[in-house]
């Protein structure tokens, strides 16, 4: 949903930043890497120390890498085939990470078993979330939309883990269970999505025709 509004904005700051990265000759995919590792790193090292904020910090910087490797793609006129696979790929494992190093805060310093629930659920039902869209796209059936997508579920967790970090009481687990329910419901609408995609796909073949069973 933030996609759709947030990117004209975003797009003023990230052109202009993709076009002087290529002309350094920089490429997407190592932006894409760099972004990756760097995001992954401060979770993982940064969240379970307690170091809540400064994580926050540090992750949302390499996050930002994937408006940027996107903004690239289209200055140079083309993606391609492996970036985009390289691209997916990645926002998966920095997303994992993410949720995974929430989760590692829960049980630790956190002390708060109950709410390494709800990280847990978010990692999953994110995956999910994605997976649903990438399956459905293979077979040629349509899962676009729901209530949370990737940017929702960065904003809220960095920013329940932020306002965590500078002190505020019950921030992250506001943001992680509100999260959690958004996710399972955006499950549910992706799956809602998928089926009526298949349904007025086998409304409109001939007779005769076969109908994939994996619809």
């Amino acid at each position: 949903m933030l996609n759709v509004f947030a990117r004209v904005h975003v797009n003023r700051v990230s052109e202009p930043l993709g076009r002087s990265l290529l002309g350094a000759g920089i490429t997407p995919d190592a932006v894409t890497v760099v972004g990756t590792v760097g995001a992954v790193a401060g979770a993982v090292w940064f969240f379970p120390r307690d170091q809540l904020f400064v994580g926050t910090l540090v992750i949302t910087l390499f996050v930002l890498f994937d408006l940027v490797d996107g903004a690239m793609a289209r200055a140079r006129g083309h993606g391609t085939p492996f970036g985009a696979v390289l691209d997916s790929t990645c926002d998966r494992l920095a997303d994992g990470a993410l949720f995974a190093a929430i989760a590692w805060w829960c049980l630790g310093v956190g002390g708060n078993r109950l709410l390494a629930v709800a990280a847990l659920v978010c990692l999953v039902s994110g995956q999910l979330v994605s997976y649903i869209k990438a399956r459905a796209e293979g077979l040629g059936l349509s899962a676009e939309g729901g209530l949370v997508e990737r940017a929702e579920r960065l904003l809220l967790a960095l920013f329940g883990t932020g306002l965590q970090g500078l002190g505020v009481p019950h921030a992250l687990e506001v943001a992680l269970w509100l999260l959690a329910v958004g996710s399972l419901w955006t499950v549910g609408q992706r799956i809602g999505s998928v089926y009526r995609s298949a349904q007025a796909r086998q409304a409109g073949a001939p007779a005769g025709d076969p109908v994939d069973p994996a619809q």
